[in-house]
């Protein structure tokens, strides 16, 4: 393995070790299995419903339909009348009476609370032997919810096949499935392979509206889903799945969350022979999430829109225990990404969440985030491979566009060192109509992309100006083509210590990390501006120290030995070389003697301190350029330092003009180009060896005290 290879897995490792213990937490599930990819795409039946399911009210039903257009009013009168005879009042006991696959189950007008399943577990059922998740909740298996399917269920589809599920009604929210925060789901679909969800509403619970588990073949149609603490539409571990014309909004992590999809194009490149999951034409708002796919595998995601939610879409491969790490092959097109600007984390700060759901005021726009996130950005890919962006409209963003960035696999539980740097590879971003909305109306984003630098085969199309870095590897007309690409195993250590830093958010310890950005530090209490504060306090006082010793005439060092001339009776020159400057006696045993020598500390000096101080306020405003300009003007510092030292310190003068080099070098890889072929950036390098600098230039500037009788160089010895 090559030794920079070994240096960098050492850091991941570290890295990994690091994590914040808060950020490893999220949704987690019983061991699942794909499905072997056998099902379809069911599709909509239209021939009269098997089962029947309504309320007994009259009155009340028929104030519901009352604006219905004629023909539905009357075919929903129709089902009514047959549904006092022969119906049933709660939808899950019309699926307990599914007996073959092919059934359907129409539910008529009406609030479903679901009564006979609010009761709380008794019997064997309240104590089930399952682990206890982190978010208090048990992890039951298969076998132990059909044996309680409402431990945590309002409604339990378990194992039926082939079965739609349909609201009669003008709209979604005609027929609503309410939990009112006594169930984890509202409804569950679990090994339902084939099942189809139409036209109604689901509310209101402490985990999720709608909960498909393992199933091959699904459809999610005109379903509304708000209000839950965690996911609207959580999918998982599925296969030919659709969501179409759907909405989600008030939901604490994703409105829709179609997590570890089927892993079918798993070791493939961009050629992708078909999809898991599609969505398409739905709306997802006012969510911490609009969409959030951990393992979201496979993806076709186009014609919807997500918008003032925190964030408007994410796929990851942050969370340990979901299969398909790390997540590969999303398609994103012709969708629109807009005005992701909400910050709810007021109301982890004030107390609001703390409260029992039911009591937070969801149903008043109070959204309790789950998750850790910049607000402010349309798209975050956090560790995917194998992703596509293509002719999406995003506009109107405070922080950023894209935002991309790796995750090294110790962070989902993997421990092979030969997978750390798996992730945040060739993820294309191009064709993607930028800081426009559709009308034409300029709506920039703050930035186009930020990207912590970490990854192979990575593009951005050509007009994504407004970027950190700079300058970004551009895509060519066919994947994976590119130019200007380079293959970085680690991402830019700034940016690594600050996404270190967010990840210590905490939900249930109401825990908002200081420092970062995205909860609200700014200027100098921003991680960045800290650290570049500190490291040009560092810097600035070795600058001075430098500029206080050189600044000394020859021979006025303190204990310098006497300086003669050829009328003292030492030999001619005595007096003139390096050693009779303030290095001789108890000097400091170094000197830069020429007046040339002085003036390039000196104009070097200025120089870097302006460096310093910009690099200070680039960092505290999120300044890519600004940053380059001062790595620049400390460069200029450590040439001009170096050259002025090396007749003295040869050894220590040419590793500062390295120095100077390596920062001149990180300016051009941040604006210019990426430094192709080097599998770190020039930033780390230049890091590491300004801390070895740094030292060694305390033991150059430290005073030494002469032996008595030693003499200086180039003095001669008087004749006794």
């Amino acid at each position: 393995m090559p030794p920079l290879r070994r240096i960098a897995i050492a850091l991941a490792l570290t890295l990994g070790l690091l994590l914040p213990a808060g950020a490893a937490l999220a949704h987690e599930e019983r061991p699942v299995t794909f499905p072997d990819g056998s099902g379809s795409v069911p599709v909509l039946r239209s021939e009269e419903p098997d089962l029947l399911v309504c309320k007994r009210d009259a009155a009340d039903f028929e104030r519901r339909v009352a604006a219905f257009p004629a023909d539905l009013k009357e075919r929903n009168l129709a089902l009514f009348r047959k549904c006092q005879d022969k119906g049933y009042r709660h939808l899950q006991e019309a699926v307990d009476q599914v007996d073959e696959p092919g059934m359907t189950i129409a539910i008529l007008p009406g609030l479903y609370r679901e009564e006979p399943s609010q009761a709380a577990p008794a019997g064997a059922c309240a104590n089930l032997p399952a682990r206890w998740s982190t978010w208090g909740y048990q992890i039951l298996s298969y076998e132990q919810q059909r044996q309680c399917p409402h431990n945590q269920n309002l409604v339990a589809v378990l194992g039926k096949k082939d079965l739609q599920i349909e609201g009669t009604g003008a709209g979604p929210l005609d027929v609503i499935v309410d939990a009112e925060y006594r169930k984890l789901n509202a409804i569950r679909a679990d090994r339902a392979d084939g099942v189809y969800f139409r036209n109604l509403t689901a509310q209101r619970t402490t985990f999720n509206s709608l909960y498909i588990l393992e199933t091959d073949g699904f459809v999610i149609d005109r379903v509304l889903t708000r209000w839950n603490d965690e996911y609207g539409f959580l999918t998982f571990a599925s296969d030919h799945g659709l969501y179409t014309d759907c909405e989600a909004y008030g939901n604490g992590d994703g409105g829709l969350y179609p997590g570890s999809a089927s892993n079918l194009n798993d070791g493939r490149g961009h050629d992708v022979p078909r999809y898991a999951i599609e969505i398409r034409r739905c709306k997802s708002h006012d969510n911490a999430l609009g969409y959030s796919g951990t393992a979201g595998d496979s993806m076709w995601v186009h014609d919807n829109e997500f918008y003032d939610n925190m964030v408007g879409a994410t796929m990851d491969s942050l969370w340990p225990g979901h299969p398909g790490l790390p997540q590969n092959h999303a398609l994103f097109e012709n969708n629109k990404i807009y005005d992701n600007n909400k910050d709810y984390y007021h109301h982890t700060r004030d107390g609001t969440c703390a409260r029992p759901p039911a009591q937070r005021g969801y149903e008043r726009g109070v959204v309790c985030s789950q998750v850790g996130v910049p607000p402010g950005t349309g798209v975050i890919v956090a560790g995917g491979n194998y992703n596509v962006f293509r002719n999406n409209q995003v506009w109107g963003h405070e922080r950023a566009a894209f935002h991309l960035f790796g995750v090294p696999a110790f962070v989902r539980g993997e421990d092979r060192l030969d997978r750390q740097f798996d992730t945040s590879d060739f993820n294309r971003f191009e064709g993607n109509r930028l800081g426009v909305s559709p009308t034409g109306e300029h709506r920039p984003n703050g930035l186009d992309v930020w990207w912590d630098g970490q990854g192979t085969g990575n593009c951005w199309q050509a007009d994504a100006v407004a970027s950190t870095p700079a300058v970004l590897p551009v895509c060519a007309a066919r994947a994976p083509e590119l130019s200007g690409g380079a293959s970085r195993l680690l991402a830019e250590p700034v940016k690594v210590v600050k996404l270190y830093l967010c990840a210590d958010f905490s939900a249930s310890e109401a825990r908002l990390p200081a420092g970062c950005d995205w909860f609200g530090a700014s200027g100098l209490g921003r991680v960045e501006a800290q650290l570049a504060l500190g490291g040009s306090a560092v810097l600035g006082l070795m600058a001075a120290l430098f500029w206080l010793r050189t600044r000394r005439p020859p021979g006025s060092g303190p204990g310098s030995g006497p300086v003669t001339g050829p009328a003292s009776g030492t030999a001619p020159g005595a007096g003139t070389g390096p050693g009779s400057g303030p290095g001789s006696g108890t000097g400091t045993g170094w000197g830069v003697d020429s007046r040339r020598g002085r003036r390039l500390v000196v104009a070097g000096t200025a120089v870097g301190l302006a460096g310093l101080v910009l690099d200070v306020v680039a960092a505290a405003v999120d300044g890519t350029l600004l940053a380059a300009v001062a790595l620049l003007l400390m460069a200029g510092w450590w040439l001009s330092l170096g050259v002025a030292l090396r007749p003295d310190r040869p050894v220590f003068g040419w590793f500062t003009i390295a120095l100077g080099v390596l920062a001149a070098a990180d300016a051009y890889d941040r604006t210019v180009q990426l430094i192709p072929v080097v599998p770190l950036g020039p930033g780390w390098v230049r890091g590491l060896l300004t801390g070895v600098w740094v030292l060694w230039a305390v033991v150059v500037l430290a005073p030494r005290r002469r032996r008595t009788g030693e003499r200086s160089p180039g003095q001669v010895e008087e004749p006794a």
